[in-house]
């Protein structure tokens, strides 16, 4: 099977998920007793002619059935509706992806490059003082939650100065240079990269040194090592692209939980992202945009899922195989 025909498999195979999960969401909405645009009602910025095509354009009048298939049919139209305020959802999903994508995409490639050599590390020096200090300190980070530690972190940049407290970029932005630009968006980032990183580090480097620890242990790496190949040729040729399969797995749902994790940090930190759009939805009943960040979530999911399979696929011969 050729990896083309094998990544439009995975996306035909992803395509009923995607249905059944709005499926299910817009039944739960649908059927929770809260008014879709009780919201838009009591904002009186927002005009009745507004509202009215709103609830044409839902078919609020028509049975839950109708309603879904009407919502599908302009959701794939590229027409998510109107949020509570009257503005276009499209136009607010656009305005927040690109800084979710790029939140999401920092954290992984710091989350990864640092994990996976310190759980190398630790798993070659199992129960020295460095793997004993990483256990520790992988249970902290795991047990820490958090819009606690983003919390702990915000009081830290506004007792000290060094970085900012809110937003992706500083009033005068669009004054700078294309250098300072970049830089001014880094110093943002960095809080929130740094809260997300240090969590998603612990569980990651802990995988690492047990993923190895186990393939170490094997019968193939201990009669490679007794044929009298080289310990560090067998554990750079053979252990390591073993025990490195289950974190790609582990990608996925990665990327896909960033963004519901991210909420809380994003909300603290106050950085323009989906996840912080979201859960603002959610607080207002804005129905149209929770319904849009839903389909956005399991979009994520089963996007991260693919190119995990994708990945897996390349770097283990047995799927491949198989």
């Amino acid at each position: 099977m050729s990896i083309w025909y094998y990544i439009l498999k995975r996306i035909l195979q992803s395509i009923p998920i995607l249905i059944l999960v709005t499926l299910i969401s817009f039944f739960l909405i649908r059927l929770s007793p809260v008014d879709p645009l009780g919201e838009m009602r009591l904002n009186p910025s927002v005009s009745k002619q507004t509202i009215e095509a709103e609830t044409k354009r839902l078919g609020l009048d028509k049975p839950v059935m109708v309603q879904y298939f009407i919502w599908g049919k302009n959701f794939i139209k590229g027409d998510m509706g109107t949020t509570t305020t009257g503005e276009k959802v499209s136009v607010k999903i656009k305005e927040r992806a690109l800084n979710t994508l790029l939140l999401s995409v920092n954290v992984i490639f710091w989350t990864w490059l640092i994990g996976i050599p310190i759980g190398i590390i630790a798993a070659l020096n199992y129960r020295s003082k460095f793997d004993r200090l990483l256990t520790l300190f992988s249970s902290a980070g795991m047990a820490i939650p958090s819009f606690f530690f983003a919390v702990l972190m915000l009081i830290f940049a506004q007792k000290t100065g060094l970085f900012p407290i809110g937003g992706l970029t500083s009033p005068n932005f669009y004054n700078m240079t294309v250098l300072q630009k970049i830089t001014d968006i880094l110093h943002h980032l960095f809080l929130p990269t740094f809260v997300l990183c240090t969590l998603s580090l612990a569980g990651v480097s802990r995988q690492m040194r047990a993923n190895l620890l186990d393939t170490l242990d094997s019968d193939y790496v201990k009669y490679a090592i007794s044929k009298g190949i080289g310990r560090k040729k067998v554990i750079i040729n053979h252990a390591l692209r073993n025990a490195i399969n289950p974190l790609i797995t582990m990608l996925g749902f990665e990327f896909a939980g960033l963004l519901s994790g991210a909420a809380l940090t994003e909300y603290v930190f106050q950085y323009p992202g989906l996840g912080r759009l979201i859960l603002e939805a959610v607080m207002k009943s804005d129905i149209n945009l929770v319904m849009a960040g839903l389909v956005i979530g399991s979009f994520m999911l089963v996007s991260g899922n693919i190119i995990s399979d994708i990945l897996l696929r390349i770097t283990d011969p047995r799927v491949r195989a198989d």
